[in-house]
């Protein structure tokens, strides 16, 4: 059974003022626990939990809470859980005593991630909620706490992150592991060099990696030199992690969510996409996690309508060109909200062709057909003072070779799609756009950049720590979550020293 309580609370210790001691005041996990009732994510999990079947689980907010540590500090549930034995930071932040030996079994990590944080019948929707309630929460604080405005605006934009497995195999990723643990153990012993097993990467066959590693890790865990230095120990459970997950996922040969995504013409990148919606005060006002293909202005909507649920009233969008396209500029001027997003001349979405199979991505000037192949090439066609009227399109070519599960004309060279050049509401916005309130609105837009940035370089996210999209989700709900308290906490201090 679930305990109902807000937070943990402390048994009696005559050691309990050493957290006093030994943390300072202003530590950031320190305030996030003062700061944050974490009594959402009971509420958020407990049906996940039967109360009358099974032995008593652990409290669901301890769990919640060693899952942000571990995706902060990006440990195995193996080095977490030995971490906590001696780290008093992690004690405290998790309610344990500063005693307190008797810790978790690293396995019920596992299962609170594969199985308390998905839903079989729809994997997306426990992470999805629980992202969404998390934003949700720091939203709420931020407005307690008087750092941001109720009425505000909102910067829209996507930050990338890479699959796990990156276009390589589970396979593949085992052998790269078991490589750098060799290398490790090397310097400290070369004569392992004859001890070790016998490589089987030449069958090609991931049952045999498998089995490779298990002999690999035995050998090494029977020698305490090697799992005695936190390097190489590191190491092996991290390999050992892997191969597990691997075991529960082994019919993937990639991440079967993941996509292709373009930056530019000629950069891409293989995983996920998470489109984020934040005021100028840097606050995450809501999260959008899709596959990496997907195109960034189709989000504008939902950014908008999660940010309102979470208490924003929404005056102005600000973002770049791939928020443009009419139906954005509709939705805006429908609901009254004032749109700060350059109109590009490719961003031309007002043709009556099959819209929805073809996303335009702005960083490449090209469109991509559903299946995630991007145009090959583009050029203008028709007239803008013919008989009927202006007939000027962008006509964009696909590769046929990359297009022959798709219906197209026998002997054709190329797969084209065309679409309408300018609207009369993409003039209208045109004429916006030469406004001061527009300029000045759209001078807010590099905010959002940095904090894609510090997203990746900080907590982690250029990376997926898991396989699919659940996985990338939670990643994400960690990270957004993190990173909007570390904002609350500093600008509730450059509010206390200007009124101070």
């Amino acid at each position: 059974m679930l305990k109902a309580n807000n937070q943990l609370s402390f048994c009696l210790s005559s050691h309990a003022s050493l957290f006093d001691v030994l943390i300072e005041k202003n530590n950031f996990w320190r305030q996030l626990k003062d700061m944050v009732d974490f009594s959402f994510v009971y509420d958020e999990l407990k049906d996940k939990y039967s109360s009358t079947m099974g032995r008593k689980a652990e409290d669901v907010i301890r769990m919640f809470k060693y899952l942000l540590l571990k995706n902060y500090y990006k440990l195995s549930d193996r080095d977490l859980i030995a971490r906590t034995r001696t780290d008093m930071l992690f004690k405290y932040f998790l309610d344990y005593l500063p005693e307190e030996v008797n810790l978790i079994d690293p396995s019920l990590l596992t299962v609170f991630r594969r199985e308390r944080l998905s839903n079989k019948d729809n994997e997306e929707e426990t992470s999805t909620n629980l992202m969404d309630k998390l934003i949700a929460k720091t939203v709420e604080i931020a407005i307690k706490e008087g750092v941001i405005e109720v009425k505000n605006k909102l910067i829209q934009d996507s930050t990338h992150t890479n699959a796990m497995y990156q276009h390589i195999s589970p396979r593949e990723e085992l052998i790269k592991q078991a490589k750098e643990l060799r290398k490790t153990v090397y310097k400290i012993d070369e004569t392992m060099h004859d001890k070790m097993p016998k490589k089987r990467e030449s069958t090609g066959l991931l049952e045999d990696q498998i089995e490779y590693t298990k002999e690999l890790l035995n050998l090494l865990k029977k020698d305490a030199r090697f799992t005695t230095i936190p390097a190489i120990n590191e190491k092996i459970n991290m390999l050992e992690e892997t191969m597990n997950d691997t075991e529960y996922e082994i019919e993937y040969s990639k991440d079967k969510d993941a996509k292709v995504g373009h930056k530019t013409a000629d950069t891409s990148f293989f995983g996920y996409k998470t489109h984020i919606a934040m005021t100028p005060e840097r606050i995450i006002t809501a999260a959008v996690v899709t596959s990496g293909e997907k195109h960034d202005g189709k989000q504008l909507q939902k950014l908008v309508e999660k940010s309102q649920e979470n208490g924003i009233e929404v005056e102005a969008v600000i973002g770049d060109g791939a928020y443009s396209e009419k139906e954005n500029i509709e939705y805006c001027e429908e609901n009254n909200i004032k749109l700060a997003s350059k109109l590009s001349k490719f961003v031309t979405h007002g043709n009556s062709q099959r819209n929805n199979n073809f996303e335009y991505n702005k960083d490449a000037g090209m469109y991509v057909c559903k299946a995630g192949h991007m145009a090959i090439k583009k050029a203008k066609q028709g007239t803008k003072n013919g008989m009927c009227g202006d007939t000027r399109t962008e006509c964009y070519y696909f590769d046929v070779e990359k297009c022959k599960h798709c219906k197209y004309k026998e002997g054709a060279k190329y797969k084209t799609y065309n679409v309408k050049i300018k609207d009369d509401i993409h003039i209208k916005h045109m004429d916006y756009m030469e406004t001061n309130e527009f300029k000045e609105l759209y001078a807010e837009r590099y905010k959002i950049e940095a904090k894609n940035s510090e997203l990746k370089s900080n907590f982690g996210y250029d990376t997926a720590n898991a396989c699919g999209k659940n996985g990338i989700t939670i990643q994400g709900a960690s990270a957004l979550f993190l990173a909007n308290i570390k904002r609350i906490i500093k600008l509730k201090e450059e509010k206390a020293k200007n009124n101070g």
